[in-house]
């Protein structure tokens, strides 16, 4: 749901003029008293009414904004937002063409640019800096006006004064203050970059779960077929009396092994489609080509990476201005130990027509609240900051470790698989010849090429993982993806 625009807060005489307009004029129709207190000030109350009325003139005005009637889902990919700003660093051009097979990258690219969640992140980082513009407003002077109509006595006038104040207090932490709401705003916008990066994660591993299912689900399907097969010529066989029903039961326990893997992986793809499709703001029945996988070597330089892994990766950039932020606020509680003070002047005419004039003086005596309370809580939030830094930063140095060696491991075992794969499928090759000649057996054929299919699924098994750990690493060592908020039409951060 969009909020309302900022042309909906344009200067005019809002509710509150209208409030302060309909309150005077019911005060006018009053008469009597009232009229007999402005009578002799008439020019006094004018000023007084205009001096309150001029500022207001600025009031906001409220405009409603409907909630949506129902969902907002796409039917199609190609009715997708897929206009990339040309300086995203994954993609050159400024579309991306959805009518041709979409590579991980691409679907990456679209679930930050259509994440029904992510559109959410503007009016976060609006938010924020309308804390700036909060930091940085001045607090208004006060001013008390007093009338006291003679009724009686010896007196030969009215009273009348007038003072006005201005708080110095908040002036002194007021430089503080709005470098802590600078510091927050960035924050906000690189947790929201982060974000950005996290859906971009999650679609592009998705996406490359469903290309490898979609393998894998169609050797099950080949293994299945086999077996039913050959499971069909021992059937026939047995009833034939050429063979006892113990020939049976290894066929069928093996068929029954190779439907539940084909259930659990259909199940598999189904669920990873429909949480790709709420990434992408897909209706969940939606359906795409997507790219074989290509991820690429591991970068040779990854110490190096990981040096400067504070000034690339999003979150830790937050954690640092969130830090920046959290000193602006020790310091600003630290300055809010200086006494409230208010300076100010008035003016007074008493009923004997005396008048005088002179500065006014409030301050508070630090007794009892020497503003230790936010003085601790700034300090321990700070503190909480310093701790979340280095756990995030000693996080991700010890997940990009662990991830290489995974990788390195299972680049070892899928060299092993492959061998095995191929060998496998060299001896099925060989038993369906040799079964075309006679010399082979159906039961010791399907064996043959059962084998060789379940070599084939272990090497998919083993590259998807091997996808998974680079799209891992390549996120913790914040390389891949672009590096500004694309769901905010491109704009960098400010």
């Amino acid at each position: 749901m969009e909020g309302a625009s900022p042309d909906d807060a344009r200067p005019a005489l809002g509710d509150c003029g209208r409030w302060l307009a309909s309150l005077m004029r019911a005060v006018v129709a009053r008469g009597g008293t009232a009229l007999y207190l402005f009578r002799g000030y008439g020019r006094i109350a004018r000023l007084i009414g205009v001096s309150a009325l001029a500022p207001l003139t600025g009031c906001a005005t409220y405009q409603p904004v409907s909630l949506p009637a129902g969902p907002d889902l796409v039917a199609s990919v190609r009715e997708l937002d897929a206009a990339v700003p040309q300086d995203a660093s994954l993609i050159a051009v400024g579309k991306i063409d959805t009518t041709r097979p979409l590579t991980i990258d691409q679907i990456g690219l679209l679930a930050i640019l259509n994440d029904p969640e992510l559109k959410s992140e503007a009016g976060e980082i609006d938010a924020a800096r309308a804390g700036i513009v909060q930091a940085t407003i001045i607090p208004n002077p006060v001013a008390i006006i007093s009338y006291g109509a003679l009724i009686s006595g010896p007196a030969t006038t009215s009273s009348f004064s007038a003072a006005l104040s201005q708080g110095i207090a908040q002036l002194i932490t007021r430089q503080a203050h709005v470098k802590s709401a600078k510091f927050h705003a960035g924050q906000v916008d690189a947790d929201q970059l982060w974000r950005e990066w996290q859906v971009a994660q999650k679609a592009r591993q998705l996406a490359a779960d469903i290309y490898s299912g979609e393998l894998s689900i169609e050797l099950t399907r080949h293994q299945i077929a086999l077996l039913s097969q050959e499971l069909d010529e021992v059937k026939k066989a047995i009833a034939a009396g050429n063979l006892t029903l113990a020939a049976q039961a290894p066929l069928a326990t093996a068929q029954a092994g190779a439907e539940n893997v084909f259930v659990s992986l259909r199940l598999d793809r189904l669920k990873s489609w429909q949480t790709l499709d709420g990434l992408l703001g897909l209706d969940p029945k939606v359906r795409f080509r997507i790219a074989r996988p290509d991820i690429g070597p591991l970068p040779a330089n990854v110490e190096e990476l990981l040096a400067d892994l504070p000034e690339r990766r999003p979150d830790l950039m937050a954690l640092q201005l969130g830090y920046s932020s959290a000193e602006e606020d020790v310091r600003a509680a630290i300055l809010g130990q200086f006494p409230a003070l208010t300076l100010g002047g008035s003016y007074n005419k008493d009923t004997s027509d005396v008048i005088s004039a002179g500065p006014t003086l409030d301050f508070g005596l630090p007794v009892f609240d020497r503003n230790q309370g936010h003085i601790a809580n700034a300090a321990a939030t700070r503190v909480l900051l310093l701790a979340q830094y280095q756990a995030r930063l000693d996080i991700a140095n010890a997940h990009v470790h662990a991830l290489i060696a995974q990788i390195r491991q299972l680049s070892a075992d899928l060299a092993t698989a492959r061998k095995a794969a191929t060998a496998s499928q060299s001896l099925a090759t060989t038993a369906r010849q040799a079964y075309a000649q006679n010399n082979l057996d159906q039961r010791t054929m399907t064996d043959y090429e059962t084998t060789a299919l379940e070599r084939r699924l272990e090497v998919i098994a083993i590259e998807r993982q091997i996808v998974e750990d680079k799209i891992f690493v390549a996120v913790e060592l914040g390389l891949g993806l672009p590096k500004m908020r694309l769901a905010l039409s491109g704009e960098p951060p400010q």
